[in-house]
């Protein structure tokens, strides 16, 4: 858990500067001057941490047996080029000033994910579909490690969210609510994929969330929201209207309360799914994560050169 200070400091940033902007709105050129949003980033964001709660799509993750594997390959020219690269060359450093990789990815429920509504029921909305808004929320974890110990098939209940509000106090209107389950330490054993018990998110405890709490969605580390033979929380939320979050990363070092959860994903056209990338911002003080920096640009330079290895079917250093 973050200091009560660090989640103070973080929170009461945010409503500060809302409040100064709220407060300098009507005077034009004030609010010009002070750059209205930049301020956030200035008093907020520059000296949060962020830990990525992401893993890396490769070749050898864990995927459902229903889909087959997703193989990566050095992209070759689609066409004869005069004077630069035949058809089915491959592009290299050497000759041509750089390479580009060639992605045959079998599905988009890959890795960590946004699954959009319509993944189960084709009139709600793809990923291309949803909103902007769905770029940056508060973000609430909510640990059932303990439970696990003894239930290695236990499912988040009502139960474990009323104590999380006892503790943190009321979960937060259109926030994402992530399961902490360190079902994901064992990544990438491939596994994971095939396990018949696994934690899990219980029907009622998904119907309090959105119902009760109007979170914008949760998310969870394994590949399926609960071990149930017909997916009833999966089922229940696409057919409603939800989108959800899967093969979540590194919860175990994100605070429970405090925090932002930035959202990124390919926006594919009519999409099922969605390839994601999320970000925690947490408290200066919180011991976890980088903080924004002159490392960031430019970059920095290995000593060790991507290069295409064959054995494991991607570049590597």
């Amino acid at each position: 858990m973050a200091s009560g200070n660090g989640q103070s400091r973080l929170v009461a940033s945010f409503a500060a500067v809302v409040v100064t902007f709220a407060v300098m709105m009507p005077c034009k050129s004030d609010a010009a001057d002070d750059k209205s949003l930049w301020s956030v980033y200035e008093q907020a964001l520059k000296g949060a941490k962020y830990v990525d709660l992401t893993h890396t799509i490769t070749p050898n993750i864990p995927v459902w047996a229903g889909f087959a594997d997703s193989t990566f390959a050095p992209a070759t020219a689609g066409a004869d080029i005069e004077g630069f690269a035949a058809k089915g060359e491959v592009y290299t450093y050497a000759k041509h000033g750089f390479e580009a990789t060639e992605y045959n990815l079998k599905t988009d429920q890959l890795g960590t994910q946004l699954d959009p509504p319509a993944h189960w029921a084709p009139e709600y909305p793809a990923i291309d579909e949803l909103p902007a808004t769905y770029a940056i929320r508060p973000l609430v974890v909510i640990s059932i490690v303990k439970q696990l110990e003894t239930n290695p098939n236990y499912s988040l209940q009502v139960a474990d969210i009323e104590a999380w509000e006892k503790e943190h106090g009321r979960i937060p209107e259109g926030s994402v609510v992530f399961v902490r389950s360190d079902w994901s330490l064992a990544w990438p054993d491939r596994r994971l994929a095939t396990l018949k018990e696994f934690p899990g998110v219980g029907l009622d405890a998904l119907k309090f969330l959105h119902e009760q709490r109007h979170i914008l969605f949760h998310g969870h580390e394994p590949l399926d929201t609960d071990s149930t033979p017909t997916l009833e929380g999966e089922q229940w939320l696409m057919h409603n209207g939800y989108a959800q979050a899967e093969g979540v990363a590194n919860l175990d070092q994100v605070p429970e309360a405090g925090a932002l959860v930035i959202i990124g994903y390919p926006k594919f056209g009519g999409g099922l799914g969605g390839y994601a990338r999320y970000v925690a911002v947490c408290p200066p003080d919180w011991p976890y994560g980088v903080t924004i920096g002159p490392q960031d640009a430019p970059l920095p330079k290995s000593d060790k050169p991507l290069h295409y290895n064959a054995a494991a079917g991607m570049r590597v250093r």
